[in-house]
């Protein structure tokens, strides 16, 4: 029960900073703010031109929102499609430390909606409701 509402909150903090973030950013007075932002793919870069992170829609259709290290590797993984919804946490290994699958039915042999939480020997413990 502890790692659930660990890992909700976690969830829940990732959303907040994210929505801070973007709200946030301002145009000066002096420039034109324009309603709307339409876009496939959005990309945010450091001061190097390195993307740390991507907001992108998928040729299935699936939203996938993704944040890398300064090497490039990606670190978080969250997306969302009509099958259901899930969010990747990998290690310094980029093994997934936390995996969280959102769904009602098995799809392909998947499993349904559960939180798998993975030690670093690989040892994994899967909670389900």
């Amino acid at each position: 029960m502890k790692m659930q509402r660990f890992a909700l909150v976690l969830l829940v903090l990732n959303l907040v900073l994210l929505t801070l973030f973007f709200t946030r950013q301002r145009a000066s007075a002096a420039q034109a703010i324009e309603p709307i932002l339409r876009a496939r793919t959005l990309e945010l870069v450091d001061g190097h031109g390195r993307v740390r992170s991507r907001l992108s829609v998928e040729s299935g259709g699936e939203v996938i929102f993704r944040l890398f290290d300064q090497a490039g590797t990606i670190r978080v993984k969250l997306g969302a499609s009509e099958s259901g919804s899930g969010l990747v946490l990998t290690d310094e290994t980029t093994e997934p430390g936390v995996h969280i699958l959102a769904r009602r039915a098995p799809l392909a042999g998947r499993k349904t909606t559960s939180i798998t939480l993975t030690s670093a020997n690989g040892r994994q413990r899967v909670i389900t409701p």
